[in-house]
């Protein structure tokens, strides 16, 4: 499943909504490896989050407002072993406060630039809870599997190959092998000895098991034109050389398991709900843009999402 739909933080992830166009494909275009389980960890212990850490100035600093600094700047302590993080997460917030407090005393709280960019902020922390409380909190695990059946539902039925292959340079190279085929030789053993595919030559030019567009153009149209049990009769041309190509096996290809690409689904519900949210409280807002270019711009991207 390919969702492109990329996971942000909750106080930002509401812009890439609004900012990124979004498609969904269909579950089988790509399927994610289950997730490893943690080793068991032992049980954090209770954190009180009134409990002051450091005071700077007569106000205080609480487990509060430790945690919310880690959480805002864990990229910055990403490389710090975990033993370090807390203290530079507190020293972070002590400079933040300080020269917050400086800042304040030489009025640049009163510029107006400043106080654009604060009217911002806000603005975009608060749509940053309206995704969460209002759209990725309310997503039920009935509506994830169904996302999941309905997109397994709509997947067209995709059949794959178990093919070999042996590649040469010249076509003259590969008329001698269809040849020595024709006369009952060994497809395996002729690619362990000719192929020039350094993954052929131990496994009598293996490829396992591919869908559809996974090789080059000519090489797919040619592998899936044959029957099963059958190579080719001619040559087949590619950028890397001269192909003869047996076809071993054909299958359906099966659908993803739902463990697997289950958070791609919740994804696609989070997005259909943010969507139909922002599509529902537009429609109810007055919005004038004077300016007709940027008018039609904005259109037009709108009508994109």
């Amino acid at each position: 499943m390919s969702l492109l739909f990329r996971r942000a933080s909750l106080a930002s992830l509401g812009l890439a909504f609004g900012l990124s166009a979004f498609c969904l494909s269909p579950l089988m275009a790509q399927e994610t490896a289950p997730a490893q389980p943690d080793a068991a960890a032992p049980a954090a212990t209770p954190v009180d989050p009134n409990a002051v850490v450091a005071t700077v100035n007569g106000k205080t600093l609480t487990e509060a407002d430790l945690t919310l600094a880690e959480g805002e700047l864990s990229q910055q302590f990403a490389q710090l072993p975990p033993e370090q993080r807390r203290a530079a997460a507190l020293s972070a917030a002590i400079e933040i406060r300080v020269m917050a407090g400086q800042a304040v005393a030489t009025g640049l709280d009163k510029d107006p630039d400043f106080q654009r960019r604060m009217a911002f902020l806000q603005q975009r922390a608060l749509h940053g809870e309206m995704v969460e409380k209002g759209v990725v909190d309310k997503v039920t695990d009935a509506e994830v599997r169904a996302r999941y059946d309905q997109e397994i539902a709509n997947t067209p039925p995709v059949n794959e190959i178990h093919a070999r292959h042996i590649l040469v340079k010249t076509k003259e190279e590969a008329d001698a092998i269809i040849k020595q085929l024709d006369g009952g030789a060994d497809f395996q053993k002729l690619a362990n000895e000719h192929t020039s595919d350094p993954s052929g030559k131990s496994n009598g030019g293996d490829l396992g098991w591919f869908g559809p567009g996974q090789m080059v153009p000519e090489f797919d149209k040619a592998a899936f034109a044959l029957e099963v049990g059958k190579y080719s009769k001619e040559p087949v041309q590619s950028q890397f050389g001269w192909h003869v190509i047996k076809v071993e096996d054909k299958r359906a290809k099966q659908p993803p398991a739902f463990d697997d690409v289950k958070d791609q689904a919740r994804q696609a519900v989070i997005r259909d709900k943010y969507f139909a949210m922002v599509k529902q409280l537009r429609g109810a807002a007055k919005v004038d843009i004077p300016d007709a270019k940027l008018k039609s711009a904005v259109d037009t991207l709108e009508s994109a999402k």
